[in-house]
């Protein structure tokens, strides 16, 4: 995590929301209690702002200084609504096109996904607020910037925002290894949203089962995988192949 992306100390975290700083969440050390920091949840509770009780050691692996045991994490950018985008999105006679990415937590990964989602036309990215990459200076770099160009829309949860999504006509196609149809062969025209999961994890079963269809990408290797961000380039162009 950057530098940029956090600040520390209960009076700093406490001005920032004050000054209507835009915050991700917060992290209280567990069994923090003293009078200022009862203000400071307070303050938490009353702009509901995202936080977690955690351990010291959480802390002070991204400072050293003195945290006071309060750590707020910077938002790097102003998320927008899936349910206001979507309808704008035919409004204006286009056809939906998004990611959802699925547990997706590297940072490296996430920015190279954003960068071609951006090049490839993805008109917005869907994630889950919780299990995903932290949007910071790290995704702003690996991204080219792309991330300050294309809506993100951070969801409380992915199979509800899937549900809407299909219900407003959009046809959702997931990325699985052990799907047994070939990515090439799905149908990827009109509203269309593609889901891609982490490597080591993949899609949870609770959107795989939500999803139209599961495809795959033939390995001819010995690998197992491919690297996240290569596979959803290949099912972003592909779509932009069958599209155009």
């Amino acid at each position: 995590m950057n530098k940029d992306d956090f600040i520390y100390g209960t009076r700093a975290v406490m001005e920032a929301i004050r000054s209507g700083r835009s915050i991700e969440k917060v992290w209280i050390k567990k069994g923090l209690d003293n009078a200022l920091f009862t203000e400071l949840f307070r303050m938490i509770r009353e702009n509901e702002i995202s936080f977690q009780f955690v351990p010291v050691e959480k802390i002070n692996r991204i400072t050293r200084k003195n945290h006071q045991g309060v750590l707020a994490v910077l938002q790097a950018l102003e998320y927008a609504n899936v349910e206001i985008l979507v309808p704008g999105l035919f409004e204006k006679g286009v056809d939906p096109f998004l990611l959802i990415l699925d547990q997706i937590t590297d940072v490296r990964n996430f920015g190279a996904i954003v960068r071609t989602a951006e090049c490839g036309g993805v008109q917005a990215i869907v994630i889950p607020e919780k299990g995903t990459a932290h949007i910071g200076a790290d995704v702003v770099k690996t991204s080219a910037g792309a991330i300050h160009s294309l809506p993100v829309c951070k969801v409380k949860s992915l199979t509800s925002t899937i549900r809407y999504l299909k219900e407003s006509g959009i046809r959702i196609v997931a990325a699985n290894e052990k799907a047994t149809v070939n990515y090439t062969s799905s149908e990827m025209r009109g509203p269309l949203a593609i889901v891609m999961g982490a490597e080591n994890m993949g899609i949870s079963d609770a959107v795989l089962k939500m999803v139209d269809q599961q495809v795959s990408i033939p390995l001819l290797g010995t690998i197992e995988s491919l690297n996240v961000s290569v596979a959803a380039g290949l099912m972003i162009y592909e779509a932009i192949r069958q599209r155009n």
